[in-house]
């Protein structure tokens, strides 16, 4: 155990029974790896080298302070007018040129705080950084919290303003997860009756709403892209194939969900959000912290009983 004061180790890894979890500190407190009994569950796609040198995301990463993107380059939150142009630092775009998935992507500025086998916790004092209060300023601390037990992951993440000024709560994980020898169209795709979110072209929602009834089907040659809210009151979506079953259970603070598996890959993420995409700029459901704000994720991993 470790925890007399900072640390900052490249990487930590946690072990419990059956799983192992690898973590980047020094990369913006990515998950780089999850592997239960030595195969690999996440989407690794470009890795961290990618993800490092252009925010290209995979594995386990942090969306924040607003997850997937924004519908311009100003916003206006908590009574704060915020630009954002393409000089502005930590800033990626997406396909549409949109500012996409926050400013934290390999962010280098975690402090590891403790780091055992089975418990990772690092902070990060955004309040202190001038290039990311230029673009969310709105002073605050972050803390996440990485525990590892016999057959979950949990992630907890707590947000403490510094200052008098309320933070705007619009983050979000990215878990890309992949099973180990199963096909794409025989991963079967597990959740309750939620809401789906209508999107217009640029994948922002659209004021539209449709109930989606529960689901328990093989994904076969569906793609995925899709937000959702009224989730239930707890939240569970499972992958199921071959001897596996990855369940993301939504365990405090997140509220939205996107579903995103893109065509011809195995990898499906699913995606903790404590806000809709582009709440930054439209208010829909924006919180705004006054005090410490949690959310917290789990990742089960379990035999598959079909």
């Amino acid at each position: 155990m470790r925890e007399d004061g900072p640390v900052s180790p490249a990487d930590v890894t946690l072990r419990a029974d059956d799983l192992e979890a690898r973590w980047v500190p020094g990369a913006g407190m990515v998950g780089a790896s999850l592997r239960h009994r030595g195969r690999e569950l996440l989407g690794l796609r470009g890795g961290l080298d990618a993800y490092a040198s252009r925010g290209s995301t995979f594995g386990i990463p942090l969306l924040h302070p607003w997850a997937n993107r924004l519908g311009g380059f100003s916003y206006r939150a908590a009574g704060v007018d915020v630009a954002l142009d393409a000089t502005t630092p930590r800033l990626h775009t997406e396909e549409h040129g949109l500012p996409s998935h926050g400013l934290l992507a390999a962010y280098p500025g975690w402090v590891v705080r403790h780091a055992d086998p089975g418990l990772l916790r690092a902070e990060a004092d955004l309040g202190a950084d001038p290039g990311i209060m230029e673009a969310f300023p709105f002073p605050h601390r972050l803390a996440m919290e990485v525990a590892l037990a016999p057959g979950r992951l949990t992630v907890t993440t707590t947000l403490t303003p510094t200052s008098e000024r309320p933070v705007p709560i619009s983050f979000g994980f990215h878990p890309y997860l992949a099973l180990p020898g199963v096909a794409r169209e025989d991963l079967v795709l597990r959740h309750g009756p939620m809401t789906h979110l209508t999107l217009d072209d640029r994948k922002l929602p659209d004021g539209g709403r449709e109930p989606v009834p529960a689901r328990d089907a093989p994904l076969g040659g569906e793609t995925l892209d899709d937000a959702y809210a009224d989730l239930g009151p707890e939240p569970a979506f499972a992958l199921a194939g071959g001897r596996r079953l990855v369940t993301v259970r939504f365990l405090e603070g997140f509220t939205h969900l996107q579903l995103f598996a893109p065509p011809g890959t195995p990898t499906v993420a699913i995606e903790p959000m404590t806000a809709p995409c582009n709440a930054l700029r439209t208010g829909d459901g924006l919180r705004l912290a006054t005090e410490p704000f949690t959310a917290a994720f789990a990742i089960d991993v379990d035999e598959h009983r079909p």
